[in-house]
């Protein structure tokens, strides 16, 4: 999903989440939207993936987007490794409420 198509969608829907996610080692960024019907899209420049180098960052392209509320997911390996299943749509467990 372009930002110009980011824009337009929070325009006509209300019904939505806004993921910021992090990797364990890395210091960059995505944010991902998932609609009411379970779909899920990166956000994108150019047909690939946006990366941010900093939650400022991610800030500043959401409210111009229009968006003031996300969740900051930070995906680990570790999870995965030992046998764990991975839980991050557990509000609780593994997200942290934005408010920007």
């Amino acid at each position: 999903m372009e930002i110009h198509e980011l824009k337009a969608f929070v325009g006509r829907h209300d019904n939505f989440e806004i993921r910021v996610i992090g990797h364990a080692g890395s210091r960059f960024y995505q944010v991902e939207l998932e609609d009411v019907e379970g779909a899920r899209k990166m956000l994108c420049r150019r047909g690939k993936p946006v990366l941010f180098r900093s939650l400022d960052d991610v800030y500043l392209e959401l409210k111009r987007a229009g968006i003031h509320r996300a969740y900051l997911v930070q995906h680990v390996a570790h999870d995965e490794v030992i046998g764990r299943e991975a839980h991050y749509a557990e509000p609780l467990a593994s997200r942290m409420p934005l408010v920007f």
